[in-house]
């Protein structure tokens, strides 16, 4: 059996029952992690004080700042050489660490390795589409279009993680296909073909529920990398050509609902074509802030 050092990290706001399955989970590993760190993002409900009455957890707190700060403040109280990330709406299959563990021991190239998953949303069971296909490798192109690396089943190494820059707190939603495209812009991303965590969709609180049009986000993290990065000619043609998708689709949306109002996503539409006929990379990043 392979025995890894690693500290699962859990960000959680105001989901108690949800929170303890996941750490039930986590308990149930057929290896142990190091340490299991609990991040309360400031919750309201009795998280924090339930918490207190758990052993063999660390528990930090911090006024609610959102997925990103919560994950980047457990990874700085980690001590381990890898972490796990596990979102409290989720759980993990009971040899997920081990499968994990054997996987790196036998590989020691791996900066970052995750597992494919079980759906469900509302209680029932559904089928991954093919457009979520997780890739296994170089995956730079394949996280453009969509988040096709899910937290919950990532394990990655503690330094990686911050030699890349951690999670950009600045987003509030979509911090995680943000990350994953300066990730997969220094390694591959393997992915073990088991499905060993299950998410779990549907619930009230979930972000995509907060904010309307979640490719802002996206978009925003599309402006930031070809701003930030050293891209390839194919790699920025594709980046381009993703964010000009994405923009087209939000042009739409902004129109139906604030039809009213002058819609950015066709000026920066208009302002992207004038820029790149310069073969300029001058995009000024927006905050969508609608």
């Amino acid at each position: 059996m392979s025995m890894i050092d690693v500290t699962v990290v859990i960000p959680t706001f105001n989901r108690l029952a949800l929170l303890k399955e996941a750490l039930a989970s986590v308990y149930q590993q057929t290896i142990s992690p190091v340490e299991i760190i609990v991040v309360d993002d400031g919750s309201t409900d009795e998280t924090f004080d339930w918490l207190q009455t758990q052993k063999n957890l660390t528990v930090l707190r911090q006024v609610n700042r959102g997925p990103a700060a919560a994950r980047n403040f457990g990874v700085q109280h980690a001590k381990s050489t890898w972490i796990a990330f596990l979102d409290s709406d989720d759980y993990w299959l009971s040899q997920k660490l081990e499968r994990q563990g054997d996987f790196i021991t036998k590989n020691a190239e791996v900066k970052i390795l995750q597992t494919e998953e079980i759906w469900y949303r509302n209680g029932v069971r559904v089928n991954a589409k093919n457009r979520h296909a997780k890739p296994s490798g170089p995956a730079f192109l394949a996280c453009l279009p969509l988040c096709v690396v899910s937290p919950s089943a990532v394990m990655m190494k503690r330094s990686f993680f911050w030699e890349v820059g951690g999670f950009d707190e600045s987003f509030p939603a979509c911090e995680d296909y943000e990350l994953w495209l300066r990730v997969s812009l220094k390694s591959p991303i393997f992915t073990l073909r088991e499905p060993l965590i299950v998410k779990r969709g549907g619930h009230s609180d979930q972000l995509s529920k907060k904010f309307w049009g979640m490719d802002r986000f996206r978009v925003r993290a599309l402006e930031k990398t070809l701003l930030s990065q050293d891209l390839a000619r194919e790699d920025k043609a594709s980046l381009l050509k993703e964010l000009f998708h994405k923009l087209g689709i939000l042009a739409k949306g902004f129109e139906k609902r604030f039809s009213e109002q002058g819609n950015p996503y066709l000026e920066k539409i208009l302002w992207l074509k004038k820029t790149q006929s310069n073969d300029s990379t001058g995009v000024a990043p927006t905050n969508y802030a609608q």
